[in-house]
């Protein structure tokens, strides 16, 4: 490891990775640290991605592939079930462990440095407040690396973000608490998503079950943080689970908090560019980040690249501009939708279920949900149209 690099990229989730991977592929010099022990290690999410979202970054891969999917299933609060074809070709339920890991490989075989077991505890800054590095405990050795650029990729509420100034706070009414376990012992239908809604079931968000083969699959909930008040995520995700699958064998436990909010406002301050979830670039919907989050750190990776190579790091605002265009739009659409279906009522799901059931199955699309659930707010509509039209 050297003393100094063009850019430090903290935290080797996708969206690390990938930043480091086309920061160095631009001709930078890239130091990528990870804190844990191992790249992948926890899993903390879903594990749901779109085939076309994985094709931009990586050849798909059954070695990481638990299950591929073909249809989703949308289960209504009484239980109405709308079944629909993937849009736009299939997706995938990973195996995030080795997922992550071919991530940082392709980093690594880039160009960038990768080194784990690195826990970042403070930036190097001049006299003027801009960072020119961090301060690392490796190996259990206290070291100062320099740099010209640090990405911060190190989750929600990014503290390297705070350190270069940067509000990352996310709101509590935009925060969703999430709960997940992944069972075994049950059979499954390895090709289909099934997300169940409701006040009862998971109020202000909605419960997953994705399959990881026939005999497993990863059951989880995200419900907002005012519901999670009275009763927490894991307390409903526990009801589901006595309810429909008593016998199931739980192999492992996550909980945590999901950003659902709009792109942060600053993503690029002193020298400091936050990506994925430190950078809110979750799709606000869904709670989906590992592409978006890759996205974003791909647009960084490239401006930051650029930028040191034409030695004017004025130009690492355009990385905000460019993620803007690119997916920024969508999110803050996204956003405002989340806060309508927010307030729907248990009746009018069941209502919009009963008429999306009796169209055609070809004609059951996330954009014929929406325009039902939007009935009563027509002028985000126009809004909503515009993101499946791109």
């Amino acid at each position: 490891m050297k003393k100094e690099y063009d850019i430090i990229v903290v935290g080797a989730g996708p969206a690390g990775s990938t930043a480091a991977r086309y920061a160095a592929k631009n001709g930078a010099s890239v130091l990528l640290l990870e804190k844990d022990r191992d790249v992948g290690y926890p899993v903390r999410c879903g594990e749901a991605v779109s085939h076309e979202g994985v094709l931009q970054f990586i050849e798909p891969d059954q070695k990481w592939i638990a299950s591929t999917i073909t249809k989703m299933n949308f289960i209504s609060p009484s239980n109405i079930k709308i079944t629909m074809p993937i849009d736009r070709n299939i997706g995938y339920v990973l195996e995030r462990r080795i997922f992550d890991y071919e991530l940082a490989k392709l980093a690594a075989n880039n160009g960038a440095e990768v080194v784990t077991k690195a826990y970042v505890y403070d930036l190097l800054k001049n006299e003027n407040g801009v960072a020119i590095g961090v301060k690392a405990l490796i190996k259990d050795e206290k070291v100062e690396i320099k740099s010209k650029v640090v990405i911060a990729a190190d989750g929600v509420e990014s503290r390297v973000g705070k350190w270069g100034g940067i509000d990352t706070t996310c709101h509590i009414r935009d925060m969703e608490s999430c709960a997940q376990v992944t069972v075994s012992g049950i059979n499954f239908d390895d090709d289909t998503l099934d997300l169940y809604f409701g006040k009862k079931t998971s109020p202000g968000g909605y419960l997953w079950i994705f399959p990881k083969g026939k005999n497993s699959a990863n059951i989880g909930i995200g419900v907002s943080v005012e519901e999670a008040k009275n009763k927490s995520a894991i307390s409903y995700l526990n009801d589901f689970l006595e309810k429909q699958f008593p016998n199931a064998s739980l192999l492992t436990r996550i909980a945590g908090g999901v950003p659902c909010a709009k792109p942060n406002k600053v993503m690029v301050k002193n020298n400091v560019m936050l990506v994925g979830d430190a950078a809110h670039q979750v799709n606000p919907v869904s709670g989906g980040g590992i592409i978006t989050g890759m996205i974003g750190g791909m647009i960084a990776g490239e401006v930051a690249a650029d930028s040191i190579l034409k030695n004017d790091l004025q130009n690492l605002k355009d990385y905000g501009v460019k993620f803007q265009k690119r997916l920024g739009w969508r999110h803050e659409i996204f956003y405002n939708f989340k806060n309508v279906f927010g307030g729907i009522k248990d009746e009018s799901m069941d209502t919009i279920a009963e008429a999306i059931v009796k169209l055609p199955i070809e004609d059951r699309t996330l954009a014929a949900i929406f325009r039902k659930a939007l009935w009563r707010e027509p002028s985000l509509i126009i809004d909503v149209a515009k993101v499946f039209i791109n």
